[in-house]
């Protein structure tokens, strides 16, 4: 159910008030970043990435249906970004200070240097898996959406995306064995 604040800011969208978009990109910029990082695998590139979402979002929000939440069409739509990213561009992204999570800091100088190599590990190994297999892992893993909703959001069949996923989680098991 989509919330009244919500309709409001989208029907004002619809007739052309733009700081009701303003307001619409706050409220969504943290899960349209946190959906392009987590794709993309970096800083910079989530950012832009991001940006051009809302972009398109703005420039196609007369398809956006008011019945429904706001947030997975965002998504939808910042998915949909990243592909086309990962299509035109080689991922060969390397790791850097600025895509590096901070560590916690509970923990003592030992735990963090540990978590911090782990964390580098995997968001490169994640990065160095084939886009379509890095793409089944976010929305799958860190998005939550169901074998069923990836198959929607894809345009795959379902069999396709069950086995993506199938061979992205091998492919990665296989690439961190020595971590854990």
């Amino acid at each position: 159910m989509v919330s009244i604040d919500e309709r409001s800011l989208a029907k004002r969208v619809l007739q052309g008030d733009r700081d009701a978009f303003g307001d619409i990109v706050r409220l969504h910029q943290q899960v349209v970043f946190n959906v392009a990082y987590h794709v993309l695998g970096n800083v910079r590139d989530a950012e832009d990435a991001a940006q051009e979402a809302f972009i398109r979002a703005y420039r196609f929000f007369d398809r956006y249906d008011l019945d429904r939440p706001l947030a997975p069409w965002l998504k939808r739509v910042v998915v949909n970004v990243c592909m086309n990213r990962l299509e035109t561009q080689r991922s060969d992204s390397t790791l850097d200070e600025e895509t590096t999570p901070l560590p916690d800091p509970d923990p003592g100088p030992e735990l963090q240097t540990l978590s911090r190599a782990r964390d580098e590990t995997i968001r490169y190994e994640l990065n160095r898996l084939p886009p379509r297999y890095r793409l089944v892992i976010e929305l799958r893993h860190f998005q939550d959406l169901s074998y069923e909703e990836i198959a929607k959001e894809l345009k795959r069949p379902l069999g396709d995306v069950k086995s993506d996923l199938f061979r992205a989680r091998k492919l990665l098991a296989e690439r961190l064995k020595g971590l854990v």
